[in-house]
């Protein structure tokens, strides 16, 4: 089976002459993702994933910045420049109980609570207090979903289904 890979980051800039890379973080554990000693990979167009081992971590502005084991020099980290930081499935952390992972919710049918399919679940937004479900829908324009509980009552990532109850102009045109 072909292993499968998970955005954590990417690449933005370098930073700096001894080799540090300015990231834009893509992971809900940074501290976890970035910790030294951690493995990681940079996946860069056209050539072989590249293991690396975390150096350093800190924070510098909105930016997470890496300095890996490898690279010492600004001119071996300028070759880095818009590579992806991925790990693989097993390195995934286990999550609580009523957590999931996007990747676990992006795909799934969305259901009503009488079981009528409303669409399936295209994208996931952030915009703050909780997480936004775009719903993709037959002849219709997205539904936004609320993760909630008044909303989503049952998510079964087996099945990639979704129960929701749907409020009062939850489902407007």
């Amino acid at each position: 089976m072909q292993k499968q890979w998970f955005n954590v980051g990417k690449i933005v800039n370098t930073h700096g002459v001894k080799g540090e890379v300015r990231v834009i973080s893509k992971t809900d554990f940074p501290e976890e993702r970035y910790k030294p000693g951690n493995t990681l990979y940079l996946f860069m167009e056209g050539k072989e994933p590249v293991q690396v081992t975390v150096g350093s971590h800190r924070l510098h502005k909105q930016f997470h910045l890496l300095q890996f084991e490898e690279i010492s020099t600004l001119t071996e980290a300028e070759t880095l420049k818009n590579a992806l930081i991925k790990v693989p499935e097993d390195q995934l952390s286990p999550l609580a109980e009523d957590e999931y992972y996007f990747h676990e919710i992006i795909g799934c049918d969305v259901f009503s609570e009488e079981g009528d399919l409303i669409g399936k679940v295209k994208e996931i937004l952030t915009p703050g207090a909780n997480d936004v479900w775009v719903v993709g829908r037959q002849g219709k324009k997205d539904a936004l979903i609320p993760y909630i509980d008044a909303v989503v009552k049952d998510i079964n990532v087996k099945d990639k289904t979704i129960k929701i109850h749907i409020m009062e102009g939850l489902l407007d045109e």
